[in-house]
């Protein structure tokens, strides 16, 4: 049993996004923590504050490492982050258990992670808009030249084509995809401040630590410690809202269009009905209608969550933790969804 949508044993089957739902695993996380150690314990000893054999040692501790799963639940009840439990396991293996972590907090590596997860989340939700474009323009190839309903304020207007609706639904995805790259360009970045963000921990090598380490983590270098300014994670989630908006949108249209006595739209069979076999219900649409008023309402959530008191929060950090994970699965589903009923779409208006 679970209490997510995402994840349940059976609604899965409706709301699952597999892909993007795999990045959030707690396997996932945990080698992208590791993955921070390593390149950190690298960076250290490239900038001399670390000696080589010190390092050496330190990073075959951290290929070596067994993770302590049970270790890290009860670390993370008492520290409220698993990062302190995490330390002292990679440490207990290393005879230079200073050269891993030291000058490094929580924050940095937990933040490292969350920039390298978003960065894979978006490499799938641009192949699902590029889809989902492109399926969008095989229906208006052959359903664009059918006549249909123009409707304002839900009333009979005057007729247009059905390209012309299919136009509206494709016209934001390719702003949206401009607009991840842009968000995911300025939230995927290394996260690297020392226990209070200045960096003075690192002393005069922070520059250089921070660049071998992006270098090697394949992010962007940060022009700032950004442990209390979350602007760049509220912008990428306000993408991921405006996505799921337009599929939305999209799949709203089509329940009317499909509804019965309007007939615009001819869908393959959909979902059926326990009490009336006769009935074919646009499940897909629906589901595009739903996802599109989570994340709006998740949204919200993550602008209060950049309310970060002083140097770094634990209430307004965890609450990214509870919500920023499931708006990426949200559009991850949406736009697979999306591609599912667009695809699925079998005639539109009256052929001319």
């Amino acid at each position: 049993m679970s209490v997510s949508v995402f994840e349940h044993p059976w609604l899965g089957g409706l709301f699952a996004a597999p892909e993007i739902q795999q990045l959030w695993s707690a396997e996932a996380q945990l080698a992208h923590m590791i993955a921070f150690e390593r390149a950190f314990t690298q960076a250290r000893v490239a900038a001399g504050a670390v000696s080589p054999e010190a390092g050496e040692d330190a990073l075959a501790a951290i290929d070596a490492y067994q993770a302590d799963i049970p270790g890290l639940r009860e670390g993370t009840a008492k520290d409220g982050v698993a990062v302190p439990a995490l330390v002292r396991q990679l440490r207990s293996g290393a005879a230079s258990g200073d050269a891993i972590h030291t000058g490094a907090t929580s924050q940095d590596v937990t933040d490292t992670a969350l920039a390298l997860t978003l960065k894979a989340c978006s490499a799938v939700l641009l192949d699902g808009l590029q889809a989902l474009t492109g399926a969008l323009d095989t229906l208006e190839a052959q359903c664009g030249a059918a006549e249909i309903m123009g409707r304002t304020r839900m009333q009979a207007a005057l007729p247009v084509k059905a390209a012309h609706r299919i136009g509206i639904w494709r016209a934001p995805l390719g702003g949206h995809a401009k607009r991840l790259q842009q968000a995911s360009a300025a939230a995927c970045r290394l996260q690297l401040g020392g226990p209070v963000g200045d960096g003075n921990s690192l002393g005069r090598s922070a520059a250089q630590t921070a660049a071998h380490m992006a270098d090697t983590l394949g992010l962007a270098v940060p022009g700032h410690c950004w442990h209390a300014d979350r602007s760049a994670l509220a912008d990428y989630s306000n993408v991921l809202a405006l996505i799921t908006g337009s599929l939305g949108k999209m799949g709203q249209d089509i329940c009317l269009m499909a509804q019965q006595g309007i007939g615009e739209a001819v869908l393959a069979p959909g979902g059926g009905s326990s009490a009336m076999p006769h009935k074919s219900n646009p499940v897909d649409a629906e589901l595009l209608v739903t996802l599109a008023q989570f994340n709006a309402g998740q949204q919200a959530l993550m602008q209060q969550a950049m309310l970060h008191e002083q140097e770094r929060s634990g209430a307004a950090w965890a609450l990214e933790w509870m919500v920023l994970p499931q708006m990426t699965a949200a559009a991850g589903r949406a736009l697979l969804t999306g591609l599912m009923l667009v695809r699925s779409i079998r005639i539109i208006g009256r052929q001319s």
